[in-house]
């Protein structure tokens, strides 16, 4: 199975240790032999795994990065405290998606040739059942993935992992600018959702505070002939014009969902100026992204957490170190969340 497996020795060298105190990285689980064997025997609830691509976004004509976000995040992860607020006994970090090998394959493609474009989705493609594999392993394990980076194309693995390993189909709520129901022309980040529905991997789906402008008018269109399905808030309603306030919105995407198992997703292009394939410059805070973090992984039965497209190191900026502590504070926060129930 396509898993790049991270040991002991090399979590702790991740991790920024400090004598007095108890980090998590000195007592989170991690595989010391078959790590499919070992994923079985752990009592940790939580299984940590990254997606080190930005394919699927090259594949959607956005900016490249997106392969950059798991490891700082992981590092800020890891040197948090362990305390009575976070059990890192409650932790299993089992490594990377292996991804190198399409990174080199797509390394020269020029999304401008539509035959070279046309081979870098089928590159997300494969991608694809590399992502749905290992989640489905974890699920069926009785686990919760926590998945960072990568673009939001890994959303369609993801729901399809669920989906299979719960043999029915899984719900999702999502935080995101943007739907990413765009049509099927080939695996991109911008239609993993409309593929998981299409393929029968999604039963409902809400998404919170998209930006009108930024949607097509058929992807919103989707959403309007499949009422029972299909469901989104926009920013505008709750910032600009507040018909209604974001506790409010939130509910509203929290209630369509409630009723069966369900993926949580946030694209980090939702947050006002985090480094990312869609920077934005009118978004949520970060305090608020934390709140829909933590209030699904309370009122929700969640089957994993998301946090795609965060882009740390982009080509044209300087390395930005406060996105990895962002996705940390995310990750700790969901799980919190998810303990308190």
């Amino acid at each position: 199975m396509n898993v790049k497996v991270y040991t002991k020795d090399l979590i702790l060298s991740l991790t920024r240790t400090r004598t007095g105190e108890v980090k998590i990285g000195e007592l989170v689980g991690c595989p010391s032999g078959d790590w499919k064997e070992d994923l079985k025997k752990t009592e940790s609830q939580f299984v940590l795994l990254g997606i080190a691509e930005d394919l699927g976004v090259r594949a959607n004509y956005g900016r490249a990065g997106a392969n950059t976000a798991f490891k700082p995040a992981l590092e800020s992860f890891l040197s948090q405290q362990h305390n009575p607020f976070l059990d890192a006994h409650s932790i299993f970090v089992l490594g990377e998606i292996v991804v190198d090998d399409l990174l080199e394959e797509a390394k020269n493609l020029d999304v401008k040739q539509e035959k070279e474009l046309d081979q870098l989705r089928q590159l997300v493609a494969r991608l694809d059942e590399r992502v749905s594999e290992v989640v489905q392993f974890i699920v069926f394990a009785g686990k919760i993935p926590l998945i960072v980076g990568g673009g939001h194309n890994n959303a369609f693995g993801n729901i399809k992992g669920a989906s299979l390993a719960l043999q029915k189909k899984i719900s999702v709520v999502n935080c995101d600018p943007h739907l990413d129901f765009r049509q099927l022309e080939g695996r991109h980040s911008g239609n993993g959702f409309s593929y998981a529905y299409e393929q029968n991997f999604l039963e409902k789906y809400a998404v919170l505070g998209i930006h009108e402008q930024y949607n097509s008018h058929a992807a919103l269109n989707k959403f309007k002939n499949d009422p029972a399905h299909l469901f989104y808030t926009t920013f505008e309603s709750i910032f600009v014009r507040q018909d209604l306030d974001y506790a409010e919105a939130l509910n509203q995407c929290l209630g369509f969902v409630k009723e069966t198992p369900c993926g949580i997703e946030l694209d980090l292009d939702a947050i006002t100026n985090v480094p990312s394939s869609a920077k934005t410059s009118s978004g949520i805070s970060p305090t608020q992204a934390r709140q829909y973090v933590y209030q699904c992984a309370t009122r929700l039965t969640p089957i994993y957490l998301h946090i795609a497209e965060g882009a740390p190191v982009l080509s044209h900026i300087k390395a930005d170190n406060k996105t990895g502590k962002l996705i940390a504070y995310l990750l700790s926060d969901f799980i919190k969340g998810v303990s308190s129930t």
